[in-house]
């Protein structure tokens, strides 16, 4: 290869992209855990993070798409559009090469995703974003097999910072179990049963005493025969 850089701008370009990809990606990972995890433990902290976190995950789909159309422009690697689209298709470290290519696909869908959850239904998304991390995983192996600098020691210093985190928040979240990345709502009590109203008997006649008359003078002549 010439050692004039205008010769391999393309690639330097790609390799540059990848890297902030790869940054992007793993910040974007790592919020996206911390969220997971209900960290911090404060009120509003993850109305905070959230903008954040989306604004990186963007960042990272952008890099990664200048990292694979980047190449297609080196006059060395010469891929095609089926060399950085097709995965295994490339004749440069196919195996390796391809698991990015899938790698890349599973990290835009799954970025994406979070716009369409209202269409795919909250619960379901929670359940379909975990993949991000088996995603990742792929582009960390695609770094490791495919990238030019997987041996220099900047790189594996770079790489440990970053996975570490990931590893770290994703065995918290998988040992704190399901259901517990979010505060449970206060349980409001039912309200108090008002005992019911007796049924009110009406009361018992009032007895009344016969009326008393005073016989007539006659009468009592009457009653002598």
């Amino acid at each position: 290869m010439s050692a004039n850089p205008l010769h391999y701008g393309w690639w330097l370009a790609s390799r540059s992209a990848g890297i902030v990809a790869l940054l992007c990606v793993t910040g974007s990972v790592v919020l996206g855990l911390v969220m997971a995890n209900n960290l911090p433990r404060r009120a509003g902290a993850k109305a905070r993070l959230r903008p954040m976190h989306e604004a990186i995950a963007l960042a990272g789909l952008v890099a990664l798409a200048v990292h694979g159309l980047s190449l297609l422009g080196d006059p060395w690697l010469k891929p095609g559009i089926a060399g950085i689209s097709v995965p295994f298709s490339s004749h440069y470290r196919p195996l390796f090469t391809g698991i990015g290519v899938i790698a890349g696909y599973g990290i835009a869908l799954l970025g994406l995703s979070f716009y369409a959850r209202r269409q795919i239904g909250a619960q379901r998304w929670r359940q379909i974003h975990r993949f991000t991390v088996a995603a990742y995983a792929l582009a960390i192996i695609h770094v490791l097999g495919a990238g030019t600098d997987a041996g220099q020691r900047w790189l594996e210093v770079l790489l440990l910072a970053s996975v570490a985190p990931v590893v770290i928040l994703f065995a918290m979240r998988m040992l704190s179990g399901p259901g517990t990345g979010s505060p449970p709502r206060p349980r409001t009590p039912p309200p108090a049963r008002r005992p019911a109203a007796r049924a009110s008997t009406p009361p018992p006649p009032r007895r009344t005493l016969p009326e008393y008359r005073t016989p007539a003078a006659g009468d009592r002549v009457r009653d002598l025969f």
